[in-house]
């Protein structure tokens, strides 16, 4: 507990010098000779929150290597394994198996890990330092965010092309993963900073995560057309569940595109009603 309590407080050391950087920046920078004032001013939410996402990715980078490769090598497996369950050729449940494989490496590193690391935060006490540096909530919740999601990037791609290669689909559908990834992603990195926070306790974070993750692989990897009703309409509450269809869609011959473009506004709306509940519960949990 005593290693967790100091990697904490270095984090929070880290993010209050990034938060000074950008309260500096955001203020447009003060005269040289006026007085010092009594407190320092809040930073603006933007130059906050490229700050905090600069430090956080900076201090995920040591672990990117095996982070990438557990999460990219898991959903790989899984469209090997499901290689002999699908029927054969490119039809509609191998675009199901790719799309939501690919969309899977969000849900492992956005919504897994995220829920861990704010559950690890609040039982550390690392949230009394964050309450104390001149940052909006919202930038450290979507900073942190931004940050955990960016190393899906990789991953995601090498298994969407890894599973088009594996099932024969078409490889030209794909540049729509630079809409899929940052709208699930933000929708999932909200949904597991919110169950980080209001966890009473670590271990109950952790595990709800795992049950994240595990709704994500289970309800968005298997195709919809064999589900029953109920879990169907489980299905549809999955966030992540909006940018599996927008993707499966595209992999196929004649993609209809108003529907792909209201998948990606339903998971737009969610992302950002995510986010807001993320930056809700890190108010809460700092306050208590």
């Amino acid at each position: 507990m005593s290693t967790a309590v100091a990697r904490t407080r270095r984090e929070a050391a880290e993010a209050a010098e990034a938060a000074e950087a950008a309260g500096s920046a955001g203020t447009g920078g003060e005269a040289e000779g006026a007085g010092a004032a009594p407190l320092a001013p809040g930073a603006r939410l933007w130059p906050a929150l490229g700050a905090v996402y600069r430090a956080q990715l900076s201090r995920a980078r040591v672990a990117r290597i095996p982070l990438l490769f557990v999460a990219t090598f898991q959903s790989v497996g899984i469209m090997v394994l499901m290689r002999g369950v699908v029927d054969g050729g490119p039809g509609e449940e191998a675009r199901a198996v790719v799309a939501g494989s690919s969309v899977l490496v969000v849900a492992f590193v956005a919504l897994n890990l995220l829920a861990q690391y704010f559950g690890q935060l609040r039982a550390s006490g690392g949230l009394d330092h964050y309450a104390t540096l001149p940052v909006p909530p919202a930038a450290v919740v979507l900073g942190t965010a931004g940050a955990y999601a960016s190393f899906t990037v990789p991953g995601t791609a090498v298994t969407a092309v890894a599973g088009c290669l594996l099932y024969g689909l078409p490889l030209d559908g794909l540049w729509l993963l630079a809409a899929v990834v940052p709208l699930a992603g933000a929708a999932l990195a909200g949904l597991g900073a919110a169950l980080g926070l209001l966890a009473p306790r670590q271990e109950l974070a952790t595990l709800c995560g795992q049950l994240g993750m595990s709704a994500a692989l289970l309800l968005g990897v298997l195709p919809a057309g064999g589900l029953p009703e109920p879990v169907r309409l489980l299905r549809d509450l999955l966030p992540s569940t909006y940018g599996v269809e927008a993707l499966a869609a595209v992999l196929g011959p004649r993609p209809h595109w108003d529907e792909v473009v209201l998948d990606l506004g339903v998971c737009a709306a969610v992302g950002a009603a995510a986010l807001a509940a993320a930056a809700w519960a890190y108010r809460r949990a700092a306050v208590r």
